[in-house]
């Protein structure tokens, strides 16, 4: 009994520390965007537009880091090669991530949607990108990433 109990301890180490370095890539990332945010009004973007509001923004801050994790976790399990589909598949997906901004710039389908406002939320995906991605590489453990089946 002792030999199972010492042979799974990883995997709740793994978990734990996964759960700590998503959160605290959540909070940094939403500290950051807040600046965005503050930095965005300051040169013009209306104070109560709401994808600038901090529910809004903490929201889908969070909400991003977590579907980045699900898609990270799936390719790291499923690729051949995890770390050449990701050095791909991440630029890809935060050039996707500008398409509705582009779109609301153009059709400004939130009231008071401004040139300001549209960059400004363009600049949140960079910050949870440029948090989330070095927090995926803590989480990821290295074996993972190198594993070319």
């Amino acid at each position: 009994m002792t030999t199972s109990a010492i042979s799974h301890p990883a995997p709740a180490r793994s978990w734990v520390r996964t759960t700590l370095v998503l959160a605290a890539a959540v909070v940094v990332a939403i500290a950051l965007n807040a600046a965005v945010a503050a930095v965005a009004v300051a040169v013009g973007a209306p104070t109560d537009y709401g994808p600038l509001t901090a529910p809004a923004f903490a929201s889908m801050t969070l909400v991003g880091v977590l579907a980045g994790w699900a898609g990270w976790s799936i390719v790291v399990r499923r690729a051949r090669d995890p770390r050449r589909v990701l050095t791909v598949l991440v630029p890809v997906v935060a050039a996707l991530t500008f398409v509705p901004d582009v779109l609301l710039l153009v059709f400004a389908f939130i009231p008071g949607t401004t040139t300001a406002a549209v960059l400004a939320l363009m600049a949140m995906h960079l910050v949870v990108l440029g948090v989330a991605v070095p927090a995926y590489l803590l989480a990821t453990p290295r074996e993972r990433l190198r594993r070319a089946a």
